[in-house]
């Protein structure tokens, strides 16, 4: 298993990074078969002066399978840390707790991964703080995805790991890239290109 921490326009320090790598190391008990996991770090100001301490954390499973939870709160990082964890703990309860159904393992624990797999602490929940808007019509972030490819089913499944509103991946049955997203009304749409 891969540990990565990283700080975003922060330094990270040899106590912060001993501390991170405190905190990541539990996962692994709690869902084994980890490939790699990985934690940025940052601070966004705010729009009432104070500043946001961001933990976002990535598990790469070795199947495929990603889970991500991010935290954003005032005050100091390792509270973020911790936050991003406890919500890391979550995922990786709706991970354990699905079940395997046919063409679709990558996205539920197996038994084997149950059985070796530690009992999750009681969790309190968190409320998420609101974040400062971005500014309009600038592209604030560029990120680069890979895609894999899958079914629509599976790309629910996906997205509900990483708790996203949208999930951009290829469609095996299509051979397109497509995105899936949680209408506002309920259910999922699907958009599918055409090119003209």
């Amino acid at each position: 298993m891969d540990v990565i921490v990283q700080g975003h326009d922060m330094r990270v320090t040899e106590a912060l990074k001993t501390y991170a790598y405190k905190k990541l190391d539990r996962l692994d008990r709690y869902l084994p078969n980890i490939a790699e996991i990985r934690m940025d770090l940052s601070h966004q100001r705010s729009r009432r002066g104070e500043d946001l301490a961001i933990a976002q954390i990535t598990i790469r499973h070795k199947r495929g399978a990603i889970l991500r939870a991010e935290e954003r709160i005032p005050g100091d990082i390792e509270t973020a840390i911790n936050s991003a964890v406890d919500k890391m703990y979550r995922r990786i309860q709706r991970f354990k707790g699905r079940r395997q159904r046919k063409g679709r393992e990558r996205f539920s624990a197996s038994i084997e991964e149950l059985q070796a797999a530690e009992a999750i602490p009681n969790i309190e929940e968190f409320v998420e703080e609101e974040t400062a808007a971005a500014p309009e019509n600038e592209i604030v972030r560029r990120k680069q995805i890979t895609l894999t490819a899958m079914n629509e089913a599976e790309a629910i499944e996906q997205m509900e790991l990483l708790d996203h509103n949208f999930f951009v991946f290829f469609n095996a049955a299509t051979g397109s890239v497509n995105v899936l997203y949680k209408r506002s009304n309920g259910g999922y749409g699907l958009l599918v290109p055409q090119i003209e």
